[in-house]
């Protein structure tokens, strides 16, 4: 099922942050606005942001100038994305679809970079989806995709002493502590890049987010001082062949040929 809501409120240009500067996001914030640099040529580009929900990548991009489509299976969802984006002043086009359903509610190479943020965790075949967009996005365009991280849950289940649950988790194919794990599957780097492959995508770069700050208690955060540091630290590991490998969330950027 496919339908179409747009916004349109002509507004500023000029993107504020909102949570963007959090420790948790900063990172992630930082890549696509070195990936926006690279695939628009510092101008305004076409975005679709599979799954964004109620628009928390959807509106900045769009204060940014560019043109940004949502695709989200959720009504409400995208509901919620109208509010805040005439709140925000801008133009956001909303439609109602799954991943799988890309190329047929948008059309072949319709956009320059394709957003996939906690998605492919939980559709029913990350293979078909992955392709989907590869569909989607213009030859030289680029793909961001977001996924939870196998090994990080494995380090935080034992931090909490449940020591046959971290090995489950290294053990499963899905990254599964159980069957009461909200979560239907995990990601590792690998298993992430050979994913990417297999849909005809070209690996850019890999990108460990919240590898620290999940494990620090929140009032650090408060402290201006504290807060940039670790920040500072993220960044840093992130690109760390090793540290990445913790992160609750891996990020790849890859791109089409």
């Amino acid at each position: 099922m496919t339908g179409e809501r747009e916004t349109a409120v002509p507004g500023r240009r000029t993107w504020q942050s909102r949570g963007g500067g959090r420790v948790r996001g900063a990172v992630l914030w930082d890549v696509l606005r070195e990936v926006l640099a690279r695939v628009s040529g510092q101008g305004p580009c076409d975005v679709v942001d599979v799954g964004g929900g109620t628009g928390g990548f959807a509106v900045p991009l769009a204060e940014l100038g560019h043109r940004v489509t949502v695709v989200d299976a959720s009504p409400d969802a995208l509901a919620a994305l109208e509010r805040r984006a005439a709140e925000a002043g801008v133009s956001v086009r909303a439609l109602q679809g799954d991943a799988v359903d890309l190329p047929e509610v948008l059309g072949e190479s319709s956009a320059d970079l394709v957003l996939c943020h906690n998605v492919l965790e939980f559709v029913d075949d990350p293979a078909a989806a992955t392709h989907a967009l590869t569909r989607v996005v213009r030859p030289g365009g680029a793909v961001s995709v977001l996924v939870a991280g196998q090994v990080a849950a494995a380090l935080h289940r034992a931090a909490a002493g449940r020591f046959a649950d971290a090995r489950a988790v290294l053990e499963d194919p899905d990254g599964r502590w159980g069957e009461h794990d909200r979560m239907p599957r995990r990601f590792t780097r690998e298993t992430l890049t050979e994913l990417a492959a297999g849909a005809g995508l070209t690996a850019r770069e890999t990108h460990g987010v919240r590898i620290f700050a999940d494990l620090v208690p929140s009032a650090l955060l408060d402290d201006v001082g504290a807060a940039e540091d670790l920040l500072a630290l993220e960044r840093a590991a992130s690109v760390h062949p090793v540290l990445r490998e913790l992160a609750a969330q891996l990020h790849l950027v890859a791109e089409r040929p």
